[in-house]
């Protein structure tokens, strides 16, 4: 399975660096060439490099790691290339100062992605979850698993995003249809909350007890 990561942030790379180690062969892409190059050299083991129209063109599943404010440029730039192809949306729309929604309550920042590639199929997951958790490589906290919320309209999709989500150890939680991201997005405001204003720090998750 490939993964094309769109975007050279930390999320991006964490989760990106993860699934190379868990056997999938992974492309970073990004706006700089020579950011993607770096984030393939440290990720190692199943990784290159190469500009987001040849990843995205490579891969079969596609995550979008971009500042929310960038998606419609990044998109506009690969167009069809998306199309029939999981493209998992990690993104938060939150106001400049990270204490509100800039998008949400009747619709969503993946409902909006889904609207700009309306041939793709756009699952919201790893959204609720701080990238430094990601860079562990370690899927628990004390002991607990913690659960990453996934959502989306197309069941095999979901499949996929679902079958990462677990090799990387994780809980994975079927959240519903993609409207579910209305409620996802706000939980991860809570977690930065928490984080960061409350003190709690980076290497905090949620778990769904059932």
């Amino acid at each position: 399975m490939k993964l094309a990561v769109i975007g050279s942030g930390n999320i991006g790379k964490s989760i990106g660096a993860w699934a190379s180690q868990v056997g999938y062969e992974v492309i970073f892409s990004s706006k700089n060439l020579e950011h993607a190059k770096d984030a393939a050299r440290v990720a190692g083991k199943n990784s290159k490099a190469d500009n987001i129209h040849e990843a995205v063109a490579q891969a079969d599943l596609v995550l979008l790691s971009v500042p929310y404010i960038a998606v419609k440029e990044v998109l506009s730039g690969i167009g069809s290339l998306v199309n029939g192809k999981t493209l998992i949306d990690v993104t938060n729309a939150l106001s400049s100062d990270y204490t509100s929604l800039a998008v949400g309550y009747t619709t969503s920042a993946a409902e909006e992605i889904q609207k700009l590639v309306p041939g793709a199929k756009v699952v919201k997951a790893f959204n609720t979850i701080f990238a430094q958790v990601y860079a562990s490589q370690n899927p628990g906290i004390k002991g607990n698993k913690v659960s990453v919320f996934y959502a989306g309209d197309d069941n095999d999709s979901k499949s996929k995003v679902a079958d990462l989500i677990s090799k990387m150890g994780f809980d994975a939680v079927d959240s519903g249809p993609l409207k579910s991201a209305r409620i996802l997005e706000p939980l991860a405001l809570l977690n930065i909350s928490l984080g960061y204003s409350l003190g709690h720090g980076t290497l905090i998750g949620f778990s769904f007890l059932r």
